[in-house]
């Protein structure tokens, strides 16, 4: 969404058109996931926290999963790092690269992680030691991974400090995580991230701790990396505006399941789910000039008490009593966009075809 509230239209995969970039190999997606299920251990017994949620990321790629907190964002990623809390227990597929990732042991999990697929978490101080020097931090796992020497992996580090465009290297590598501002410290946890050169990096709300001026560069470094160095991002977040500038397509959740997805440009300029529509009413600015935001009545469903049917049907305004006790099966519209909802208010109910097809 640029300054002045308008949506940007990035639609398609891989590189911008008009900007340079790698080009995509003769392969499948990145990533797939199809049907992923993952149930959790809670005090009323197994609850299912994640409900057959599909998508798919190409190379060079940047896919927004979009949701308030317990929509399942996070365990999606977590998933794809087998890093979900123990008793946790999964379904369905997650294939990186055309190999399954829910079977793998955790040694085979631990050749992936960081190497292949790399997280950027939403607090830069949980991945950065205070009492470490940058350096310490840049290149063990390089040397674990790559079998690196030590001055190797110092190479590499000032690399991936430059690709991220800290100032002195040098000296960074010298110096304490509490000497760097906030966004300073998030550019060193994706320079960390990039070290091992991986093909997919999931980023895990990476700006909400920032203000809006270093959260725009936060947003253009990772559009720049995908451009220049091919890597597939997802990004997870609660706010459809930080994707409306750098994401190709967008996944939204409810209530642990698809609500709707697509292209960028369809999804923010043209939602159709009552959802998808609250979350963008309840942006900064989209309402008229002077007028108050409008938020979402009521709040997301706790894990121990999912609503039947539609999830999101105590809190949606166009519900209907089919709402209240059937789950809305994802149609897939033309185009390719997906849509869970019976009643579509803001669309044609009889468009497209009903399927769990995956974007």
């Amino acid at each position: 969404m640029s300054a002045s509230g308008d949506v940007v239209d990035r639609a398609g995969t891989g590189p911008t058109a008009g900007t340079a970039g790698p080009a995509a190999p003769a392969q499948g997606p990145v990533l797939e996931v199809e049907g992923l299920t993952i149930s959790l251990r809670t005090a009323r017994g197994l609850r299912r926290a994640v409900d057959g949620i599909s998508f798919s990321i190409d190379r060079a790629e940047i896919l927004g999963i979009a949701g308030e907190s317990g929509s399942g964002k996070t365990l999606t990623a977590l998933s794809v790092l087998g890093l979900l809390p123990g008793g946790a227990r999964t379904g369905g597929s997650v294939r990186f690269q055309g190999r399954e990732l829910l079977t793998l042991n955790r040694r085979q999990l631990r050749e992936v992680r960081g190497k292949q697929v790399a997280l950027v978490s939403q607090d830069p101080s949980t991945a950065l030691h205070p009492l470490l020097r940058v350096e310490v931090q840049m290149t063990e796992h390089v040397r674990a991974h790559l079998g690196f020497t030590h001055d190797q992996a110092r190479a590499r580090a000032v690399e991936m400090l430059e690709a991220v465009r800290i100032p002195d290297p040098e000296a960074a590598l010298a110096a304490h995580p509490h000497q760097f501002s906030g966004g300073m410290r998030q550019r060193i946890a994706i320079a960390m991230a990039l070290a091992c050169e991986p093909a997919l990096i999931l980023a895990d709300e990476p700006t909400t701790a920032l203000d809006v001026t270093v959260q725009a560069g936060i947003l253009r470094l990772l559009d720049r990396l995908r451009r220049e160095r091919g890597v597939s991002v997802m990004i997870i977040t609660h706010d459809l505006g930080v994707l409306s500038s750098v994401a190709d397509r967008i996944c939204v959740l409810y209530g642990g399941r698809m609500a709707e997805y697509g292209r960028t440009g369809d999804v923010l300029g043209a939602p159709r789910h009552p959802y998808t529509q609250g979350l963008m009413r309840s942006l900064p600015g989209a309402s008229e000039e002077g007028a108050p935001m409008v938020p979402i009545q009521g709040s997301p469903p706790s894990l121990d008490d999912m609503p039947a049917g539609c999830a999101f049907h105590p809190r949606c305004e166009h519900a209907r009593e089919r709402c209240r006790t059937v789950v809305p099966s994802l149609r897939t519209l033309p185009g390719g966009r997906g849509l869970a909802c019976d009643v579509d208010p803001f669309g044609q109910a009889d468009e497209g075809v009903a399927g769990m097809e995956r974007p």
